[in-house]
């Protein structure tokens, strides 16, 4: 079965063909990263107008790269829920264009059920039930994954998200946009000892975030060290929140699974590149002799390959749109 797969929910423009979810015949990707850079972030109208610019040619590029013309698709998957309004809509209201143009069936599909799926394209042979970390820019959360189109949250950001934290603590050090690979390098060399940092905790949900306290007490410590004139070593300060962001993620992700009973694990979203938190999640499982399972790099940002992938898992559900589909700015993956 072929899927052709779009995602467009924030600043990368992406399509994917893909052959019973796990096979990708193609991955195009269009990021949009040094045009936000010099505004620090992603600027959303910016993001919308570039989307509507790129969607036609990647997704032309990855029909053409996996050999496949539209004719041949067997449905079309897009990213209808959550991230950027404006950017959902391009990818939302190109798919069902096309659907309607070539009365392929239309496949909606969660963004974070999509980063979850990345998994199964790097590990064919993973299957539900298992517990899921998925940490991201805009996304930190525990999820019980009991099939592939069913899923429990147990525990979630109250506040920040990782990757966001991880952001903003890099502007406070003078890193460029995006932030988070900046401190992951810049800690390879740092002491992660150096500046103590609070690990903060939401009194009754013991499996729950919260990155807004720990990003405000970086962003005092370097505002202050400069009021005084003194220099904050920014390897040191960068190694520091990458370690405590590592360890409240891992923590509360080993802590969840021995309560729950879950002996696999499986870490996704674009926070799941982070150096730390991957090596922090495999110490510990193995540790504590769980299976894990990561993504590859290529596999944890924004991508179509993903949405390809959980398509194909959501069509064989019965999970199909009709020309109402809608984007969702906002939407909890276990309200689907």
């Amino acid at each position: 079965m072929l899927i052709l797969g779009i995602e467009s929910s924030c600043d990368e423009t992406a399509a994917s063909v893909s052959e019973n979810g796990t096979t990708i015949l193609s991955s195009v990707i269009s990021t949009q990263i040094e045009e936000h850079k010099k505004y620090g972030g992603v600027v959303p109208e910016i993001a919308s107008r570039r989307h509507s610019e790129n969607i036609l040619g990647v997704v032309k590029e990855a029909l053409e790269k996996s050999g496949k013309t539209l004719d041949d698709m067997d449905a079309i998957a897009v990213t209808y829920a959550p991230g950027l309004i404006g950017a959902l809509l391009v990818g939302v209201n190109f798919a069902k264009g096309l659907a309607m143009a070539t009365g392929k069936p239309l496949i909606p599909v969660h963004h974070i059920a999509g980063h979850i799926a990345s998994n199964y394209i790097a590990h064919p042979e993973l299957e539900p039930p298992y517990l899921c970390l998925v940490a991201s820019g805009g996304h930190s959360h525990i999820i019980e994954v009991l099939s592939h189109t069913e899923f429990r949250v147990v525990g979630k950001t109250r506040d920040d998200a990782a990757g966001e934290c991880f952001d903003k603590c890099a502007r406070a050090l003078g890193f460029p946009y995006p932030g988070g690979v900046h401190i992951d390098r810049a800690s390879a060399s740092g002491n992660p000892e150096t500046y103590p940092l609070p690990v903060p905790r939401v009194a009754g949900s013991e499996y729950d975030f919260s990155f807004s306290g720990l990003k405000t007490a970086v962003i005092n410590m370097v505002h202050n060290a400069s009021q005084k004139g003194t220099d904050i070593i920014a390897e040191d300060m960068a190694a520091s929140v990458q370690k405590t962001i590592s360890e409240i993620l891992v923590s509360r992700t080993i802590a969840a699974a021995k309560d729950l009973g879950y002996r696999k694990i499986v870490l996704a979203g674009g926070v799941s590149a982070n150096s730390g938190v991957r090596s922090t999640l495999s110490a510990a499982c193995e540790k504590n002799k769980f299976e894990l399972f990561m993504p590859p790099l290529s596999l944890c940002g924004d991508n179509g390959a993903m949405i390809a992938c959980q398509g194909y898992f959501n069509y064989k559900a019965g999970i199909t749109a009709d020309v109402s589909l809608n984007a969702v700015a906002t939407m909890p993956i276990d309200k689907l």
